[in-house]
């Protein structure tokens, strides 16, 4: 195959650019004038520098007061309830040992909040979920604010962390930075058996106690959860963008070989700091090339949907001006190259064990998909298409020349799909995104009648009490980012799936969101403007019908909405207590869902 690039890919990297020029440009001299002020520690008076290392051992501060030596941040997001990031505890001491012998220092910068959207989905948390990416931001950017570090190690995995760690990190953008990944816990019981499972138990059929027996052996260890959904991505995409270590994102925690990455990741970084002559800043690697490999990184695994937020916001902080058009142009060129649920029975494990992201982007290069010169923060863009391995006790890259299971990721010249299923719909009720990776052609053109719910568990009572046993769109208002925090509805899942299963047309329209997990159900989400900010799907009525196009891209009612008053639910309850209610500012404040979901940069 050619690896001339694609026209497409061009085409959408230029617009970008030509779009961001000014921010770009903006961004970039800020950061040079960062890099131009040289070691920061250097500038510290001896009372600033004498409570930076006042906690040290001696040698240790001795290493930081030599500004021949790097000192390097760690920013980690480590607590034990996470399974993510409970391997993270260790970390921060074996980082500090092997870069010792080398006679560099490292110093825990500062922790980032971590919550999990596992733990919080249907509850009050979630209200908080989003809005604790832009939290993490601010964390981030405060801790390396001692300016007395050359390089950033960032401990982070999960939905809204990796993201938030990335932003904050782009305000330190002319110090090399790199993600260190902890791996994903061993598979558990299918994905399909805990589909099955769920809607069992969302239709009464089985009780409780099942559930969380299932639950458990579901989600068991230490480690990422292994479905595809936002924290996986993360890390595909991240490594895909030159972020980590080459094939490093999915190897086991507490193995030898994620051990050895872990290592070689902090002294590589310790290696390329200002002054060394292999110096490569963050700024460098975050550019057009690298914003676009991970977009069409996304595409081509099928992942999460919650990306179409944190990639704008990410690309924001960095001064590239990314919009949902650019997502949808690549595609429709950019094939499925992976089944991984919910796109398909496997889990992240498989999808290692076939190839892994070096497989994934090995094919998306030998397409013309993938810039080839994109700087990566370690090495060359090549060297991303290789798996690590230890070689007795050295750690060693080796080439991966073809699937390993042809289910997980597709032979030589064929593919899933001939997109990768992520569309922007558009109509008179608004801009959207929809994944339909995982829905089956026929249930991609939906109209029926709209039923009216201002939250999921409004949904979960009407389907228990027989309401929505019909042809049913779904319209879930008022569950934008400026109105509730913009909550994922994953409890409507197992619903709607039983609902299609009995026959029915059945699909969602909202302005909430769904991460990765809306599989084979149409679920049009993000709308935005959102209702509460007078949005259109405050304007709907139920029976209104509603038109659900997926291969059009068309999202509408023939409703005359123009005529008539929004609605005003009473959010109150939604927007107060358990720790709601300090980030009113944050639901003032906050822009589009196209623009990222962000407090920092408006439309």
């Amino acid at each position: 195959m050619s690896t001339e690039l694609h026209s497409v890919v061009r085409r959408v990297t230029n617009r970008i650019l030509e779009r961001s020029r000014a921010v770009r440009e903006d961004y970039l001299a800020r950061m040079q004038a960062q890099a131009e002020q040289g070691k920061h520690r250097a500038s510290l008076s001896c009372g600033n520098l004498a409570h930076a290392v006042a906690a040290c051992g001696p040698e240790q501060k001795q290493r930081i007061l030599d500004l021949t030596s790097a000192n390097v941040a760690i920013v980690s997001a480590y607590n034990d309830m996470l399974s993510a990031h409970q391997p993270y505890a260790g970390y921060p001491e074996q980082l500090k040992r092997v870069l010792a012998k080398q006679g560099h220092s490292a110093q825990v910068a500062g922790g980032v909040p971590a919550m999990c959207d596992g733990v919080t989905q249907g509850q009050p948390g979630m209200d908080m979920s989003l809005f604790s990416r832009d939290v993490i931001a601010q964390a981030t950017a405060l801790s390396l604010s001692h300016n007395t570090f050359d390089a950033t190690l960032l401990l982070g995995i999960c939905d809204k962390i990796a993201p938030g760690q990335l932003i904050g990190a782009l305000s330190f953008g002319h110090l090399p930075t790199a993600f260190v990944p902890a791996g994903p816990m061993a598979t558990g019981i299918s994905n399909d058996e805990k589909v099955k499972v769920r809607q069992q138990y969302a239709a009464g059929e089985v009780g409780k106690e099942a559930l969380l027996e299932m639950e458990c052996n579901a989600y068991h260890s230490p480690g990422t959860c292994t479905f595809y959904g936002t924290a996986n991505t993360n890390q595909l995409v991240f490594e895909a963008m030159g972020l980590m270590l080459p094939g490093s994102a999915f190897v086991h925690p507490h193995s030898a070989l994620r051990r050895a990455l872990t290592e070689h990741a902090a002294l590589r970084l310790a290696g390329q700091i200002q002054g060394s002559g292999h110096y490569r800043s963050l700024a460098e690697v975050v550019d057009e090339k690298g914003l676009v490999n991970g977009l069409i990184a996304l595409l081509a695994s099928g992942g999460s949907t919650n990306h179409t937020l944190h990639m704008v916001a990410v690309a924001r902080a960095a001064g590239l001006v990314l919009s949902w058009d650019d997502f949808s142009d690549l595609s429709e060129v950019v094939p499925l190259l992976a089944r991984v649920y919910p796109n398909g029975p496997a889990d992240i494990n498989a999808f290692q064990q076939a190839g892994g992201v070096p497989l994934l982007l090995h094919k998306l290069a030998e397409r013309g998909l993938l810039h080839r010169d994109a700087t990566p923060m370690f090495g060359r863009l090549e060297d991303y298409f290789r798996q690590p391995m230890l070689a007795g006790e050295q750690l060693a890259w080796q080439a991966v020349p073809e699937t390993r299971d042809p289910a997980v990721i597709p032979p030589q010249d064929t593919v899933f799909s001939v997109s990768g299923g992520l569309r922007v719909l558009d109509g008179n009720l608004g801009r959207g995104v929809i994944k339909v990776s995982a829905v089956a052609p026929e249930h991609q053109l939906i109209t029926a009648p709209a039923a009216l719910f201002s939250s999921q568990h409004a949904v979960e009572r009407a389907y228990q009490n027989g309401e929505l046993n019909r042809d049913v769109i779904v319209v879930v208002h008022h569950n934008g980012p400026g109105a509730n925090g913009m909550p994922e509805l994953h409890m409507l899942m197992p619903i709607l799936g039983n609902i299609q299963k009995a026959g029915f047309k059945v699909a969602l329209v909202t302005d909430g969101r769904l991460s990765g997990a809306s599989g084979k159900i149409p679920a049009a989400i993000h709308i935005t403007p959102e209702a509460a900010k007078g949005g259109p799907l405050g304007r709907l009525r139920d029976g209104d019908i509603i038109t659900l196009d997926a291969a059009s891209g068309r999202l509408f009612t023939e409703a005359a909405l123009e005529q008539r008053s929004p609605l005003q639910p009473d959010l109150t309850g939604e927007q107060s207590g358990l720790g709601r209610e300090l980030f009113a500012l944050f639901r003032r404040q906050v822009s589009s869902a196209e623009t990222g979901a962000s407090i920092f940069y408006q439309e």
